[in-house]
């Protein structure tokens, strides 16, 4: 008998491949074959490939700050970011850009301050809480008195402060949308300049609540899907301002451990692709989870009892009238847990797959360079290294860093993503200003 004139033969389908999952074989296949070199070599060759190659980072970085090709005048509004990005990497790696640089930025990101308080994207253009962040961030990582100075405190709070809904959220510009990325740049900057009160904070943490998913990040607005920046921004705001316990935090630390997928990198949502760029966004919050684990475990511990976790006051010590200390209060203490997330193979995913051998870094292979890729890649690769140290001013181990020592770059605040030894000085110098109005 024919087989094929069983009616009860269940029809062959073809396989039907979405195109994001087309993208993700790619770039699994790419990621692949890089590491089958790698595993494949000498140990002196191996050694090589994993060599950070700084003098060629900080060369491709020193021309973007001196000239841009034509290609960045879609970025004319995002001045402000350019200068953050390029100086932050510049600064991670170790380098100096002379006093003359200096003096055109601080000069540069001057004509950028509007008279009624925050920072344009360009000079005469409108001022935004994003450039605002950028700028402030840009000055503070040049670390000296003149570039601090060159910050009116007192309009900037002004303009911060107009910028806060009845929601509790903050709009990026005057009429603009309202989201978590806003409230962190208000908090971020408020803190570092020691402008940050109880009007710039009240209701945010409830805001930033509202955000929180089921699948455990944060999302951009409510309703939304969880998102790797959003969920950064939202936990280092709650964190600024002494409300991290009001999150679900295990449920948060399960979503982003997931992130972490085959190639080492960190993809920021559900079902999208690795990105270089999330190895701070996402590589970031385990540094804030380090420092936060017994919150975390008096959480986890609490769903097991009577009264819900969100009922228990979790945190140590509040700071009543020092909203401003905090980011110093959090750095400065130990790390109560070894990192929650595989730090040498995210450093492999970084050198091996983003690193630009003729300087700069990518989102992945078969992308191109760029310096916003390069700024946050570097900031990861920095979580990475100092991901074991217990505590602030301490060098890591050797096996905590892959490749070469030299590879080691400085450390950075996680909260605000500022080099550390900037981030003191600023925070002395603003810890004896205070506001006119």
């Amino acid at each position: 008998m024919d087989d094929s004139s069983d009616s009860t033969a269940t029809p062959l389908r073809a396989t039907v491949w979405t195109t994001t999952q087309l993208d993700q074989l790619a770039t699994e296949k790419r990621v692949v074959e890089i590491y089958e070199i790698l595993n494949g070599v000498s140990p002196r060759t191996r050694s090589l490939m994993l060599e950070l190659w700084k003098e060629r980072h900080l060369e491709y970085l020193m021309d973007g700050l001196m000239r841009l090709s034509p290609s960045h005048q879609v970025l004319d509004a995002n001045r402000p970011w350019l200068c953050y990005w390029i100086l932050h990497s510049i600064t991670l790696l170790g380098g100096n850009i002379g006093s003359d640089v200096e003096d055109r930025i601080i000069n540069f990101l001057s004509r950028c301050q509007d008279k009624n308080g925050g920072y344009c994207g360009g000079p005469g253009q409108l001022p935004h809480l994003a450039t605002t962040y950028a700028a402030v961030n840009t000055l503070l990582t040049l670390g000296s008195e003149k570039a601090f100075s060159s910050i009116n405190r007192d309009t900037l709070y002004g303009f911060l402060l107009k910028r806060k809904d009845p929601s509790g959220s903050y709009r990026m510009h005057d009429g603009g949308e309202m989201d978590v990325r806003a409230c962190y740049t208000v908090l971020s900057v408020a803190s570092c300049l020691n402008l940050l009160d109880e009007k710039l904070v009240d209701n945010v943490g409830n805001y930033i609540l509202s955000c929180q998913t089921y699948e455990g990040g944060i999302a951009g607005e409510p309703g939304s899907e969880a998102h790797g920046g959003y969920t950064f921004c939202g936990l280092a705001a709650m964190i600024l301002i002494d409300e991290v316990n009001k999150l679900d935090l295990p449920r948060l630390i399960d979503w982003v451990a997931f992130r972490q997928g085959v190639e080492c990198g960190f993809q920021g949502r559900t079902n999208k692709l690795v990105d270089g760029c999330y190895s701070f966004w996402q590589g970031g919050i385990f540094a804030f989870i380090q420092k936060i684990i017994p919150i975390v475990d008096q959480q986890s511990e609490s769903l097991y009892a009577t009264k819900s976790a969100k009922d228990i006051n979790l945190c140590s010590n509040k700071h009543e009238g020092q909203l401003s200390n905090i980011g110093m209060t959090f750095i400065s203490k130990q790390t109560d847990c070894d990192p929650l997330f595989q730090s040498i193979a995210l450093q492999q995913y970084i050198i091996l797959c983003s690193q630009v051998l003729e300087g700069g870094f990518k989102d992945k292979p078969g992308k191109s360079r760029d310096y916003y890729h390069s700024c946050y890649c570097l900031s990861g690769l920095s979580v990475c290294q100092y991901s074991w140290v217990k505590d602030i001013g301490c060098l890591p181990l050797p096996n905590a860093v892959l490749g070469p020592f030299s590879n080691l770059l400085e450390s950075t605040h996680p909260l605000h993503n500022i080099v550390l030894n900037k981030y003191f000085k600023a925070y002395e110098f603003f810890s004896r200003s205070s506001l006119q109005h």
